[in-house]
């Protein structure tokens, strides 16, 4: 396995910091699609748009999940901790950082992490 140098850290940190633009340029786009909605009608297009306000809020959850993931990997590079699995304590493979720059598992850890959850049914 490669080391991590500091280019991979470097082109992870620009990846994760366009990533972060991306969703938060996304965040405000659909409350501002939610705001312009139109209020009123009869049941059913009030049901429509309650329906529309559950989906957006689902939608705001995931992506403030994978800002929250976003940030804490920025925060490990910035602490000189990023690319350590956590649940190996081993380097994560490069290929996966740049693909997933956000990870804080190597694929062992994740199928370690998978076949707890599995087990305890989480």
């Amino acid at each position: 396995m490669r080391k991590i140098t500091p280019e991979i850290i470097r082109q992870c940190k620009q990846r994760l910091l366009e990533a972060k633009t991306d969703l938060m340029n996304r965040v405000r786009d659909n409350r501002q699609n939610l705001v312009n909605e139109e209020k009123g009608g009869d049941e059913g297009d009030q049901t429509v748009r309650i329906l529309a306000e559950s989906e957006f809020l689902n939608a705001q959850e995931r992506l403030r999940r994978q800002l929250v993931e976003i940030e804490l990997a920025l925060a490990r590079i910035q602490n000189g901790i990023y690319g350590v699995c956590e649940e190996t304590e081993e380097a994560i493979e490069i290929e996966r950082l740049l693909a997933i720059p956000w990870t804080r598992l190597s694929i062992e850890g994740a199928e370690m992490r998978e076949a707890v959850d599995k087990r305890y049914a989480r």
